[in-house]
């Protein structure tokens, strides 16, 4: 059971990275523009720096971390049986954290237990030519319309908050041409 579990919380992460990465390097707005379910920042300097910074940052901020999936490391198994579609865009380190916060979890559940879908929440982290991306599903646009709304934008207003605190004193990424992503489809108003 619990191998079926850690499968699909890195196929999600997967596809999360994918569709974040996914938009245009050059500013935070563009990126919103692309990709509103996902909050994306941008970090200099070594990826274990980073990530120890997010990590302690979230248990400083009253989130407990649950485990830590080297998503970069399993997908790495499958390189031999890939082949060339195997890590297309040359990512370096794909890593996620896993994380909750029992409160919040308590109110999301008494507001509307279908938001539980939530839990546990969870960051990724991708590292490529120097950038690390810190990667967040944004639960209030999960949530919308839905009575743990309000709940959920707390929620992320915190883990957001946590990031930034982890990661304000390290050096905000260069823009970099090396970056050779795919574009997102936007889907069109009607």
């Amino acid at each position: 059971m619990r191998h079926w579990s850690v499968v699909w919380v890195v196929a999600a992460s997967m596809w999360v990275s994918s569709q974040a990465l996914a938009a245009p390097a050059s500013d935070q707005g563009a990126r919103h523009a692309a990709s509103p379910m996902v909050y994306v920042k941008r970090v200099g300097g070594s990826f274990e720096t980073v990530y120890k910074r997010v990590f302690d940052s979230l248990e400083n901020n009253s989130f407990f971390v649950l485990f830590e999936p080297d998503i970069g490391r399993n997908l790495k198994r499958f390189a031999t049986r890939w082949g060339k579609d195997y890590n297309r865009n040359h990512l370096d380190r794909i890593r996620s954290i896993v994380f909750c916060n029992a409160a919040y979890a308590n109110q999301v559940g008494n507001a509307d237990p279908r938001m539980l879908a939530l839990c546990p929440l969870h960051i990724t982290l991708v590292h490529q030519a120097g950038v690390t991306r810190i990667l967040f599903v944004r639960p209030s646009r999960v949530a919308a319309g839905s009575p743990a709304e309000p709940i959920a934008s707390n929620i992320e207003q915190d883990v957001i908050r946590a990031i930034e605190s982890g990661v304000r004193s390290l050096p905000p990424a260069a823009p970099s041409g090396k970056m050779k992503m795919p574009p997102v489809p936007v889907e069109k108003s009607k």
